[in-house]
């Protein structure tokens, strides 16, 4: 069972699951920061750009042993045209990738992603919560007591 605990970084709270000793990030609490109302949208936007999906098939070569290469060429392949959408469930269901997983519910649910990759969409990000989110995640890492 995963570990749940709320990260609060300028006032807003981030859930992380821990998993397998691997720390994951709500990306749907960090999209409420933009857009409180449907931050799914920020999420799916960020899921449909070229950069993330190569930065994704990265993480996932890097991280994963069992990455199925060929869906994910095909979908870096789509990635970034008018007709391209991915949804999280598509992405880890076509490519075999860890790093994203959804959880269901209305209070605690969403798109949760490794402390890696909540990162890269951390970039997005105005540069004060960039760098109190980095701090805060560094805190939350020793906390968890994950070995540097």
């Amino acid at each position: 069972m995963a570990k749940k605990s709320i990260l609060t970084v300028q006032n807003t709270n981030i859930s992380v699951l821990m998993e397998k000793q691997q720390d994951y990030f709500s990306l749907t609490d960090i999209a409420k920061r933009v857009n409180e109302d449907n931050p799914a949208s920020i999420v799916n936007n960020w899921l449909r750009l070229k950069d993330t999906i190569e930065f994704l098939g990265t993480w996932e070569i890097l991280h994963n042993p069992i990455f199925n290469l060929l869906e994910f060429e095909q979908v870096k392949n789509e990635a970034g045209t008018n007709r391209f959408s991915l949804s999280v469930g598509k992405w880890t269901e076509s490519t075999g990738a860890v790093g994203l997983k959804t959880k269901a519910g209305r209070h605690g649910g969403g798109t949760f992603v490794h402390k890696d990759i909540a990162l890269a969409f951390g970039i997005g990000q105005p540069g004060e919560f960039k760098r109190s989110f980095y701090q805060r995640r560094i805190s939350a890492r020793r906390t968890f007591g994950e070995a540097q």
